[in-house]
């Protein structure tokens, strides 16, 4: 099983990697079930009925909207956060865990510090 997905954006994201898809931070999670390769898995609300699964990634390819925008810079994040906390979609206590995977509250941080520690940077 790959652990790996390359997006449409050409970018190449892991497990532990947050990444824009239509608008809202999703990982990358590998599946084991005949049917589907792998599924697109909310930040927050992942792991249940609120995953995208796929059969491939053409069929990503296929669902990869307009404001779907890739891996995405921590000021970029911020960004996203500060216009999310505007749109009525999206509730406080959802932004604020979406900010501590993002960003972390405590020593191990968050995805993006974990990722940047990985690659030594």
């Amino acid at each position: 099983m790959d652990e790996t997905l390359e997006l449409p954006s050409g970018e190449t994201v892991g497990t532990d990697e947050a990444f824009s898809f239509n608008g809202y931070p999703y990982r990358f999670r590998p599946l084991e079930h005949a049917e589907y390769d792998f599924a697109l898995s909310p930040l927050v609300w992942g792991g249940g009925d609120m995953d995208v699964p796929f059969a491939d990634r053409e069929e990503l390819g296929e669902q990869w909207g307009p404001e779907s925008r890739g891996v995405l810079t921590d000021a970029e994040w911020r960004d996203w956060l500060v216009e999310a906390r505007g749109d009525d979609r999206f509730g406080d206590d959802e932004l604020d865990a979406v900010e501590r995977e993002l960003f972390g509250d405590d020593d191990e941080g968050g995805v993006l510090d974990r990722v940047k520690r990985a690659l030594g940077v």
